[in-house]
């Protein structure tokens, strides 16, 4: 159980790590093309606004990774399971306020994450 659940935690911090990498160096054209119901006019214009998004991804892939390098077991599931739950809530928020999609993407693999750090 303890192997899937990292595997699951490094996998759920690629996904963020590629979340801060469209948000802070993508966004006029990987941003465009995800999310494609935007007007093309408006990604300039909210340039800095996606870069500072990217960043607290940014900063989730930090705890997520840093959860995986602690040696004690249970202090390294506290942080993981911190970390995952920032992201299980991000992504409820998202599927309330933006798009049901954020749940399935971000929260999903968050609370499947949890069950298996829970687990093992």
């Amino acid at each position: 159980m303890q192997l899937i659940a990292d595997i699951l935690i490094a996998a759920i911090a690629a996904l963020h790590l590629y979340f801060l990498y469209f948000e802070m160096f993508a966004w006029d054209t990987i941003g465009r093309k995800t999310f494609k119901q935007i007007p093309a006019d408006v990604f300039p214009k909210t340039k800095a606004l996606a870069a500072n998004q990217g960043l607290y991804n940014g900063f989730l892939v930090a705890g997520l990774i840093w959860s995986l390098l602690i040696s004690d077991p249970i202090w390294a599931d506290k942080i993981a399971l911190f970390f995952l739950g920032c992201v299980l809530v991000a992504g409820i928020y998202g599927a309330f306020t933006a798009s049901k999609k954020i749940f399935w993407v971000q929260g999903m693999p968050a609370l499947i994450g949890i069950i298996f750090v829970l687990l093992s």
